[in-house]
Order: C-alpha cells, then structure tokens, then sequence
C-alpha cells in the first residue's frame, strides 16, 4: 500500500492535477482539516516563537480551498493564499474572506520578494517540481525564513483503514522513513507526526472516495466498480449502518525547511 515518495511522472502529474481545477465545494466539504498541534510545531523555531503570531508572514501554496490556510489564520499568522485554480480560491474567499488570495503555483507563486517569514504546501507537493519551486521559495522568503511541507494521510496500520484505502486508491501513503525532495539552498532540518481521527458516516467515506484524483481521473466503468467495491465492504463486510459514524484515523506529516 506505502510508497517511497509522492513524486509523479511530469505528465501523469500535470493530467491529475488538472482534476483538481474545479469542485472546490466537494473538496473543502469531505477532506480533513489539519491539527492544531501540527502547526504550533512547525512554528516552534527561534526565530518565529518569540514573535506574536500576527507579525509572522506566511505564503501558503497550493492552498486549495484553505484546509491548511484555515489552521494558520486560526493560529493569527497572517497568511496569504496561492493556488492555480480559481474554483479552489474563491471557495476559500467564501470562508476567509479576509485572507489575499493570489492565481500561481509553487513555481511562478506572483508574489513579492523577500516578503513572507514562511511559505507552507501542505497536502500538494507532489504536483510541484522541487528544484523550481525551491528556487522561487527562495526568492519570496525574508533571510531566515523557512519552508512547511504537509501532508494528511490516512493510517493504514488499522487493518480496516488499510483496506478501505486500497479500495478508494489513496496512493498518497508515505513508506517510513520518507523524506520530501526539495531543491537548493533548503535542507531539511526536522520531521513531527500528529495522529488524530476524524468522525465519518458511511456516506461521508463515499464522498471522500470522489474527491480523490483516481476517481476524478477515472472513467465511468472504473467508478462504479469503485463504488461497487466501497458499499460492500463498508456494509455487507464491516456490518455498518448509514448511521453509524466511524473514527478514521489520520496522521499529520510535518517537516520543517531552513536554507543551508
């Protein structure tokens, strides 16, 4: 199930990013939020701790519709949100109206130089190439700054959880051990874990299942079957109910970028 790394081939990369272009309503409705905790660690360094939250400027990129970007306007930091799909962005405008929003990408971001205390990806660095988006993280960011890669995975050593992501396809399990790639002059300095569940319906699962570029990617035969495959397990194999609510577990993977 685990992978070694979330790096896709240029052209596979491109065609199912380009599934993430509109349904900015479906996405921010099922896929997770992000813990409190996951976002205290990352800013826990000495040169952002001893700031108020509200000084600490924060480039998030690939914001999508602002699960990540919600975490870190919670915590005060005054972010800025960049994402390639405007369907995405104006999703996110509806829930924080007063967080600027920019059209870019981690590579062309369209921002200024020297600006931002930190730039954040969370749960979309695998749609970005690592040397030019370095590059330009470099660029953007104040001397001292630092970078936040994230992602939400799914904890698939619950056997039930295990099985439920082979059904839907989440390819985006990392193996132990994984290290993101990132490009000069950034090194990667540390690594934090958060485990957390989030409560779903079986119908809340389903709708997980669609949100995720296999099904947005897929054809009409491979839904059905996916569908096919998801309803038997969850209520012939499982024995739930359409009321019934399950935990499901997620764990938070954290790392921490300084220049060299």
């Amino acid at each position: 199930m685990a992978f070694s790394g979330p790096r896709l081939p240029g052209l596979r990369r491109q065609q199912l990013g380009q599934s993430y272009r509109s349904g900015g309503e479906h996405y921010d409705r099922v896929r997770p939020g992000y813990p409190d905790d996951a976002v205290r660690w990352l800013f826990e360094t000495p040169g952002l701790a001893a700031r108020t939250p509200s000084s600490v400027t924060v480039a998030d990129i690939g914001a999508g519709t602002g699960k990540y970007t919600r975490a870190l306007a919670a915590a005060g930091f005054a972010v800025h949100a960049v994402d390639p799909s405007q369907d995405m962005l104006d999703q996110l405008s509806r829930t924080l109206p007063a967080v600027p929003v920019t059209s870019g990408t981690a590579e062309q971001t369209g921002l200024a130089p020297a600006s931002y205390d930190a730039v954040t990806v969370a749960q979309a660095w695998h749609w970005c190439d690592p040397l030019a988006s370095a590059r330009e993280f470099d660029r953007i960011l104040k001397p001292g700054g630092m970078v936040g890669l994230i992602w939400n995975q799914l904890d698939v050593s619950v056997p039930w959880v295990h099985r439920f992501a082979r059904i839907i396809h989440a390819g985006d399990v990392l193996r132990p051990g994984f290290r993101p790639e990132l490009g000069p002059p950034f090194r990667l300095e540390d690594s934090h874990t958060s485990a957390w569940t989030q409560p779903m319906t079986p119908a809340d699962l389903t709708e997980l299942a669609k949100s995720r570029a296999y099904w947005l990617s897929a054809s009409e035969t491979t839904r059905e079957k996916v569908l096919a495959n998801l309803t038997w397990y969850l209520h012939e194999h499982l024995g739930h109910t359409a009321s019934d609510v399950l935990n499901l577990p997620y764990l938070t993977l954290t790392w921490r970028a300084v220049r060299e």
